[in-house]
Order: C-alpha cells, then sequence, then structure tokens
C-alpha cells in the first residue's frame, strides 16, 4: 500500500463514549488521586462509605487542585481554605460561612465502578448511557484467574491500538514469552470483520511449536493448535489467545483443556502524546504459581511494547505530518482506525447541530 494512504497519529479525543479511569482497588474508602484523561486533569476519590467519584481537579474557590486534600466523610475537602464538594460537584461546606453560593461546585464527570474497573464518560453527563459501559465477567468468574497494571506510555494512543490489533510483531518483540516462528505469523491469514461497534480480528495457526510462556504454563510436549482473537470496541480491546495440542479441537470450540489467556487492555489518552494503559490477563489454568507466571511474563511482553510506543512517539514528533505506509498484516488496525475516523465525524456533526 501506498504511503499515501497510510495512517498518520490521530490528534483529537472521542468524547461520548465510556473510558477506563482506573481501577477499583486504586480508590480505597477515603482516599483520592489525580488523574489526567482527554487532556483534563481530575480527582477521583472514594467516600468514606465507598461511593466513586470524578471532579475536575480544580477548585472553584481559588483553583487549588482538590487532588492535594483530604477526602471527609461524603466529600473531598480542598487544602487551601477548607471548601468541602460533594460526589456530585457542589460545594456543601465552607468554613465560617452558611451560605453556599449556587456557583460554588465544580464539574462532574460520570464514573462507574463495573467488574473491577472504574469507566468514565467525558463527554457531555446527559449523555452518559451506564447501560452501554462493556461487560468483563472475567474478573468475576472463579473459573479463571487474573492480575491487572496501569502503564503509563509515553506515546499517542493509537498507536497502541494498532499495536495490539496486529500481532503479528510477536516474533519480533517477544521472542523468549510468546513470540514463535516468524515465517509462521506472517503466513498465518488474518481475517478482519467490521462489527457494529468496532472490529474482530482472528488468526488460526495450527501444528505449531508453542512458545516459552504456553510451555512454562501448560507443559506442551509437541505440537499445538494455536489461536489469537482480537475485539475492538472503543476504546478497549479483548484479546484471547491461546493453545490446546495438536488436533484436539481447539477450532471446533472444544478449549477447555488447553491454555487460554484472556487479555483486556483499557486504551484511556492522557494527553495528545501520552496514553493511560490499564490491563489485565486472566487465565483459566488457576492451579498454583500459573497465573503469576502468566501475569508476570506477559508484563514483560508488555513493557517492551512500550519501549517501542515510545521509541515510534520519538521519531513522529520530529515529523508529525509524515505520512507511514500499511502491509496486508495492519488490515485490522486500519479498519479500526477507519472506524475510529467514522466516530470522530459523527460526534463532530452532533456538535455542530447542537451549536
Amino acid at each position: 500500500m501506498s504511503a499515501q494512504s497510510g495512517p498518520t497519529v490521530g490528534s483529537s479525543f472521542l468524547h461520548d463514549i465510556w473510558y477506563v479511569a482506573g481501577w477499583g482497588h486504586e480508590l480505597q474508602p477515603g482516599s483520592r488521586t489525580s488523574r489526567t484523561i482527554l487532556g483534563q486533569p481530575l480527582v477521583l476519590f472514594r467516600t468514606e462509605g465507598g461511593e466513586v467519584s470524578a471532579l475536575e481537579d480544580r477548585c472553584c474557590h481559588r483553583a487549588m487542585p482538590l487532588s492535594e486534600g483530604v477526602v471527609i466523610g461524603e466529600s473531598i475537602r480542598c487544602p487551601y481554605h477548607g471548601l468541602e464538594f460533594g460526589t456530585d460537584g457542589a460545594c456543601v461546606h465552607i468554613p465560617a460561612q452558611d451560605k453556599i453560593p449556587r456557583t460554588a461546585r465544580v464539574r462532574h464527570f460520570p464514573l462507574v465502578e463495573k467488574d473491577a474497573l472504574l469507566w468514565i464518560w467525558m463527554g457531555d453527563a446527559d449523555k452518559a448511557d451506564i447501560a452501554i459501559i462493556p461487560d468483563h465477567p472475567y474478573h468475576q468468574d472463579p473459573a479463571w484467574a487474573w492480575r491487572s497494571a496501569h502503564y503509563d506510555v509515553q506515546g499517542n494512543w493509537q498507536l497502541l491500538v494498532d499495536n495490539l490489533m496486529d500481532l503479528s510483531h510477536l516474533p519480533y518483540i517477544h521472542p523468549s514469552t510468546i513470540g514463535g516462528d516468524p515465517e509462521l505469523h506472517f503466513k498465518t491469514p488474518t481475517i478482519s470483520t467490521r462489527l457494529p461497534n468496532g472490529v474482530r480480528v482472528e488468526r488460526k495457526m495450527p501444528s505449531s511449536a508453542p512458545p516459552p510462556t504456553y510451555v512454562a504454563a501448560a507443559g506442551f510436549k509437541g505440537l499445538v493448535d494455536r489461536w489469537q482473537e482480537i475485539e475492538f470496541q472503543p476504546v478497549f480491546i479483548r484479546i484471547h489467545t491461546g493453545a490446546c495440542d495438536e488436533g484436539t479441537g481447539a477450532y471446533d470450540g472444544d478449549r477447555s483443556h488447553g491454555l487460554s489467556m484472556l487479555g483486556f487492555h483499557g486504551i484511556t489518552p492522557e494527553t495528545e502524546t501520552t496514553t493511560h494503559y490499564f490491563w489485565s490477563m486472566a487465565t483459566n489454568i488457576t492451579r498454583g504459581d500459573i497465573p503469576d507466571l502468566v501475569f508476570e511474563q506477559t508484563a514483560r511482553t508488555f513493557k517492551e511494547d512500550q519501549a517501542v510506543l515510545e521509541m515510534q512517539q520519538r521519531r513522529i514528533a520530529r515529523e508529525p505530518g509524515r505520512q507511514l505506509i500499511d502491509i496486508a498484516s495492519d488490515v485490522g488496525g486500519r479498519q479500526t482506525r477507519q472506524f475510529i475516523q467514522r466516530l470522530f465525524r459523527a460526534e463532530q456533526e452532533r456538535e455542530a447541530v447542537e451549536a
């Protein structure tokens, strides 16, 4: 494909979607943290009663970051003059003052805790429909063991989407863990399907040598039938990879006897050039130290990906308008970028009508 038709790194954000804002365990009762999402400084906090909230990290009195304050009961207190704000952003207390002005409030962003994740809506709060928050039941299913992490990636969010939608890089970047034979990866057909709310990519690798992580976790002795199944929704990716012994039904729907690794990848822009990467890895082998082994080796691969993305970003920053080319294995990433661009256009058209 020609350079003229290749992708460039996006420079804007979708707002009317649910983003991952963090992990539920990050906020213990009475705690708070600062986090920037889509360029907006936020304070996330959990009240002593357990309710979670996301507010603009800026007191309406003298612009002090509320994240420097403390959680008091069901409110957060500004450390400068002691104003307290409820979970909806309204000021509920001003020291030595009975009357609270109606304008004494800060912007509130809908924040919902579901499946161990914190989901935030950065657009118009009236459009925030909790019914469309993605499900990830594997975090609640005792048949799966999982671990999670949060990486701060010094790169544009679409670079991370590209990376996860095309796993043909595995043998080059991750040869000692989940990689495998480079020739096999590039000979494997990539089937990409447009969905009503995303893109699905499927790859099957029958009769292949299992990569090191698979052998360590499942003890494979011979060849295996591998699969890679990737589903994108705006903006997170679920990746199901794994293997069964060769010829034992991996492609007929029976994978219970093999190794399954179910990855959740929440991709949340921090700024134009930095990204929050909230990920978890679940495995169906829950005995002993296997979940820890799978997580630790997966974390190593994702750190390798992070290094690649940050090197890309530094080169792109030197010539931000320069086009990139696509190759055959980019079909899933290309369709994903096209899908994202359609969402951008639709959001811009709605904004124009409402203006």
